[in-house]
This record gives C-alpha cells, sequence and structure tokens, in this order.
C-alpha cells in the first residue's frame, strides 16, 4: 500500500457545480483521517494510479465499534504526533475530518483542498468549527445511512404500534394477559424531509401500508415516490392533527432548529407517535418531554438528542413510552464499506474534473 513518501500534489479541486474536459495528471494525496478497516484503505489506495495513499492506522483512533468515525484517541509520542502532522500538510484530499484538530483544519493542511465526511449532516459541525468559511470543498455521505434510518423509523412505529413496552413489563411480571394492539397498515404519517434519508423513508413506510404526506421547504416542489400528499413546513399545524405518527428526516438548519415545539406537539393527536431521526435540536426537548410526561403522545422513538451522550438526569431515561438510541440508528456494519464506494466514485470525479457528489451547499445549510 502506498506509504508516506514525498510526492506531487494537485493544486486546486473543482468548485461546486463546475464541471471540466481536462483530467488531473498528477498524484493527489489522499489523507485518511478517522478509522478505517485495512481493506477499504486498500481500495482507496488502487481506484486510480495517480492516488498517493496517506495511510498510517496506527496513529489514528481506536475504534469502539466498526464504523466508529470518532474512536478513541491513542497516547502517541511527540515523534508520532510529528508524523500525524507531516501527513496531514501533505494532503490535497482528506478521507473524514481531522481526528486531533478540526478547526485547525486550514493552517494545518494548507493544500487541502476537499474533505469527504463520513455523516450526512455536517452543517453543525462547520458552523462550530469555522469551516464554513475555509475554502474547501465538502462532500457528505447522504444517502449512505437512508436504509437503516428507514428501517429504525419503521421499527419505532412498530415498537409502539404493538406495544413492546407494554409486553415487556408484563414479560419481566410473567403476567399473561390477551390485548388488542393496532396494526400500521391504514395509518397516516407525516414526514419532513424528503432528501436521501426521507425518501428511503417514504418508501418503506408506503410498503408498509401507511399514508405518507410530506413536509418540504415553501416554494419547491417535489416527487417523491411514496409520498401521496405534500406541505410546506409553515402548514405543520394543518397537517398534524390528522397523522397517526411525526417523522423527523430533515438536516438541522437555522430553518429547522425547533421546528417542533410545544404547538406542533399539541396539534399531534393523542396517542400519536414521534420518531427523530434528524437532530436533537430539531425538537424543543421540553416541550416533548411534557407530551410524552403528560400522555398526549402515545410515544417517542429518539435517535438523537439536544445534548450527546443524553445526560443521565433526563427524564427521557425514565418515561415508559421513549425508546432510546445512543445515535447510532444509521451505524450498521456495512456502513464503511458504503462510504468508501461513495468516496472512491467521488475522487474519480476528483481527478476528472468532474461535478462531485452531495456537495455541501453552504447556503441551504446541507
Amino acid at each position: 500500500m502506498p506509504g508516506s513518501g514525498q510526492g506531487r500534489r494537485v493544486g486546486t479541486g473543482p468548485s461546486e457545480g463546475s464541471g471540466g474536459s481536462s483530467p488531473r495528471a498528477n498524484t493527489v494525496n489522499v489523507l485518511i483521517a478517522s478509522p478505517l478497516e485495512p481493506e477499504y484503505a486498500e481500495r482507496i489506495a488502487t481506484a486510480d494510479p495517480r492516488v498517493r495513499l496517506l495511510y498510517a492506522p496506527e496513529l489514528l483512533p481506536l475504534p469502539r465499534y466498526r464504523g466508529d468515525h470518532t474512536g478513541i484517541k491513542r497516547d502517541l509520542s511527540a515523534g508520532e504526533l510529528a508524523r500525524w502532522s507531516q501527513l496531514r500538510a501533505d494532503a490535497d484530499v482528506s478521507f473524514d475530518f481531522d481526528w486531533q484538530a478540526i478547526d485547525q483544519i486550514p493552517a494545518n493542511s494548507p493544500d487541502l483542498r476537499w474533505i469527504q465526511g463520513t455523516s450526512a449532516g455536517i452543517g453543525g459541525l462547520l458552523e462550530r468549527t469555522g469551516l464554513i468559511d475555509a475554502p474547501i470543498v465538502f462532500t457528505t455521505a447522504a444517502g449512505v445511512h437512508g436504509v437503516p434510518l428507514a428501517e429504525f423509523a419503521l421499527f419505532g412505529l412498530l415498537y409502539f404500534a404493538k406495544g413492546v413496552p407494554v409486553l415487556h413489563e408484563w414479560q419481566a411480571r410473567r403476567h399473561w394477559q390477551r390485548h388488542t394492539t393496532r396494526q400500521l397498515r391504514g395509518s397516516r404519517a407525516v414526514l419532513v424531509g424528503l432528501g436521501g434519508v426521507g425518501r428511503q423513508v417514504a418508501s418503506l413506510l408506503t410498503t408498509s401500508g401507511i399514508e405518507v404526506t410530506g413536509i418540504g421547504r415553501p416554494g419547491r416542489g417535489y416527487e417523491v415516490p411514496g409520498v401521496s400528499a405534500y406541505a410546506d413546513d409553515t402548514q405543520l399545524a394543518q397537517v398534524l392533527p390528522g397523522a397517526d405518527a411525526l417523522v423527523l428526516a430533515c438536516p438541522l438548519t437555522e430553518r429547522t432548529r425547533g421546528l417542533i415545539g410545544r404547538t406542533e406537539l399539541e396539534a399531534m393527536p393523542a396517542n400519536s407517535v414521534l420518531v427523530n431521526l434528524s437532530r436533537g435540536q430539531v425538537t424543543d426537548e421540553a416541550a416533548l418531554i411534557d407530551s410524552l410526561a403528560s400522555g398526549h403522545l402515545g410515544g417517542a422513538c429518539l435517535d438523537v438528542f439536544e445534548t450527546e451522550p443524553l445526560p443521565a438526569s433526563s427524564p427521557l431515561w425514565a418515561l415508559p413510552n421513549v425508546l432510546i438510541s445512543p445515535h447510532s440508528a444509521s451505524t450498521v456494519s456495512a456502513e464503511n464499506e458504503l462510504i468508501t464506494e461513495l468516496f472512491i466514485d467521488n475522487l474519480r470525479r476528483w481527478l476528472a474534473d468532474q461535478p462531485l457528489r452531495n456537495t455541501f451547499d453552504v447556503t441551504a445549510g446541507y
């Protein structure tokens, strides 16, 4: 596998939406900046003869689970830290953000022109670190996590429709009682967010016989298979009273921050269910807790929270009508393979001066 020797660098990369007819002729230094299995690094290294891979797994954080892109930082020696500094300084392209100093990427990697993120939602990260203003192209992993998140949404709806919390309680007490549950077929869901994840959610819910109303931004037209009706996000209070479930699959932007507050929660029918695949800040968490504790909402299936990890003091932990997932619904064993395939496709586009997939839109925030 290519090592960390000297190699010629590529100049600037294609800008958003740009294209070109002249493929790159020089070597491109590709840095692997977060934990990645050797077999996937090898695929990247052999994707094109011009690729010079900068990959030192012994310097990267130790992954805690398969698909972990954060990991536990190693106790590196001064020499090892110097090696990492040299690798990132040589990079033209990076697979993920620098594990050590994200906010210092422009200074530490002066030749870096493009970063492929491993998450679909990177807007918040770019804002917090100031990278939003950096002269770097950012691409996301949008589309990679759509299927597992859609499966999680369906699982959450089934969890409450089939009374799993009650079944757990009865099983613990060895209690036998015939009872009645609900079926999802024929129910109605409001789906906020009609991008890659939303499309997968709409497809799976529709296949299960659920009628889906899609919520997008005002002034935009949508054609999403499985969605039977559309409204914009200013009309939520009008469409929510007819919904059995609300599924959040939108990116976190200034427009969606706090989108679901007390007004929207009160508009939902009694015993309806909320599933959040988006970000915790899309909902007013205090209002959500109140709605769940009062019994107005029948349940909430949550993969994301305002503060992560979710504090032990949060009332959400003790509510019987809440299913908590530690922001892991999108993480499946095939994730790194899928992200690697996306990156290689984008890398070949980069080398051919063609537009990249999933380019982050600074104006839209995703």
